[in-house]
């Protein structure tokens, strides 16, 4: 019997790559990847800063944050991810003065995801050591080091999964909708129902994955309208500006320039994180990464519109002309905007995800893997190789992960 997730963003492609690698017993062929979205990554885990951390979490999310950050890392080992999706250490920091009481308040109220590290101690980097990019006066505090924080261009990385998962021979189904669930006479998952352009199949199936992101509660409440299961996960929509600077060169560039080689990479400066405060009232977000990006963001809405698709955004210029004047008072004018973007990331009033499986809830055979607000990228292959293993029904899951089960 079949196992179907749907959607094919950086949590349900990370789920469909470690249930069909070993040590998983799940042969590829069984896996069904389902996508709305014309477009693939097209909200946050294709627009999302790509910030990595291992130890920056509360205890319910610790075991998978570490779980998570390490596979990070052996993944980029093994498949040269500095290269493919620009793996590299990066160096957390405090820029002037960094809003928030708590790491979740940021997702509700917009202020910096700094405040959950762990480390409080944060002690003032040497001039030598700042970013060359950087070009705000003030204060610069080390929050964390390259151990433990790191950066990818998630874009990048979502591509590499997707590409080893058609390699592998997994069923993707693309732009396509479940539109309905079959169950047997016991009440147990038989089927589902997948809608494309050209056709609609019946696939049975004993696990069905709903790993949409922020669409997730739409979903479930599409498939199951009878249920007296909630799924308590909304929306926060968050602009971004990818940069190119000439403090910031890439690979290609550096050649001509006067910038040394740091602890990053033997070939390039070492990338930073930077969380600080804007007189505008927001709590920016400034990320480097290798080789020649830099990635602002941080301002957030819980308001702003969700729509039908991902491909259906619509991106707010005074959103956008805020954060270019950001990154002119940081970066300096001579900077070229690449992209401007818009996505939404699925938060929980908690501000842990909820990665359970229903059948206690009535839902036989429904896994929900949703709701991880700023940190999906950071806790994706974490989450994927946790659900793997619910699905094989696997004694030992690799992380702890009972205070993410969802509250009645």
């Amino acid at each position: 019997m079949a196992t179907v997730i749907i959607g094919a963003g950086i949590i349900g492609t990370s789920i469909a790559y470690y249930l069909s690698q070993p040590p998983s017993s799940t042969p590829p062929s069984v896996i069904h990847l389902v996508e709305s979205s014309p477009e693939l990554f097209a909200s946050a885990s294709g627009y999302a800063a790509g910030f990595l951390a291992r130890d920056w979490f509360s205890a319910s999310l610790a075991s998978l944050g570490a779980l998570s950050f390490d596979l990070h890392k052996r993944l980029a080992e093994e498949n040269n991810g500095a290269e493919k999706w620009a793996y590299s250490k990066s160096t957390g920091t405090s820029f002037e003065e960094t809003v928030g009481e708590r790491g979740e308040d940021w997702l509700s109220e917009g202020v910096s995801r700094s405040q959950a590290a762990k480390n409080s101690d944060a002690t003032d980097i040497a001039n030598h050591d700042r970013p060359v990019w950087l070009r705000g006066k003030g204060r610069l505090d080390v929050i964390s080091r390259g151990d433990t924080t790191a950066q990818v261009d998630p874009l990048r990385l979502c591509q590499h999964l997707f590409e080893t998962l058609v390699a592998r021979g997994i069923h993707i189904h693309h732009p396509a909708r479940v539109t309905s669930v079959i169950r047997l006479p016991s009440g147990k998952l038989g089927a589902v129902r997948i809608k494309t352009v050209q056709q609609e199949i019946e696939v049975p199936c004993r696990r069905l994955v709903l790993a949409a992101g922020a669409w997730t509660p739409y979903v479930f409440r599409l498939l199951f309208p009878h249920s007296n299961t909630e799924l308590p996960i909304t929306s926060l929509a968050g602009h971004s500006l990818l940069l190119r600077s000439p403090h910031w060169p890439s690979k290609e560039s550096q050649s001509g320039s006067s910038i040394a080689a740091g602890p990053g990479t033997a070939e390039s400066p070492p990338c930073h994180a930077i969380f600080t405060t804007d007189p505008s009232g927001y709590s920016p977000e400034v990320f480097s990464r290798s080789p020649g990006h830099i990635y602002i963001a941080g301002l957030n809405s819980s308001t702003y519109p969700l729509p039908g698709l991902a491909t259906d955004r619509l991106i707010s210029s005074d959103s956008i002309t805020t954060l270019r004047k950001t990154a002119q008072r940081l970066l300096g004018e001579e900077l070229i905007v690449e992209r401007e973007g818009v996505c939404w990331r699925p938060v929980t009033q908690r501000g842990v995800p909820i990665i359970a499986d229903l059948g206690t809830s009535g839902e036989d055979g429904i896994i929900v893997a949703a709701g991880h607000g700023a940190w999906g990228i950071s806790l994706s292959l974490g989450t994927g190789y946790v659900v793997a293993g619910m699905i094989e029904d696997r004694k030992e899951l690799g992380a702890n992960i009972q205070g993410l089960t969802l509250k009645r």
